[in-house]
């Protein structure tokens, strides 16, 4: 059975650091695609950020330039590193992995919580 796990979250300070984790396990096939989404209290959930295994990656423009995303295609690990937080970016941050051909993965999910 395939688990996703994140780790990371946390409390920051408005400008502060954190960097989130996303592994995949129990799958015997690789993920094509991982992504971060999120969900802020009362709003919809957004897609953060989506890396291929190929390395292609893609942001929100509310995030470009202050998140980075990478993954170890080896592992189906993912790896967010956020800087420069601000309180907007506050939310329950979700990893999500898949695989074309199988189906998508959903994480439990992980609070950020910045403060102003």
């Amino acid at each position: 059975q395939v688990e996703i796990v994140e780790s990371g979250g946390g409390l920051v300070q408005t400008g502060g650091s954190l960097r989130l984790s996303c592994a995949a396990s129990g799958n015997s096939f690789r993920m094509n695609t991982m992504a971060w989404h999120r969900q802020a209290l009362g709003k919809e959930r957004e897609l953060v950020a989506q890396i291929y295994n190929s390395g292609k990656t893609k942001y929100a423009d509310s995030v470009k330039g202050r998140f980075t995303i990478s993954r170890d295609n080896a592992s189906d690990t993912m790896y967010m590193q956020m800087d420069n937080l601000r309180p907007e970016d506050t939310a329950v941050y979700r990893c999500q992995a898949t695989n074309t051909w199988v189906g998508t993965y959903w994480g439990q999910g992980t609070q950020v919580t910045v403060s102003s």
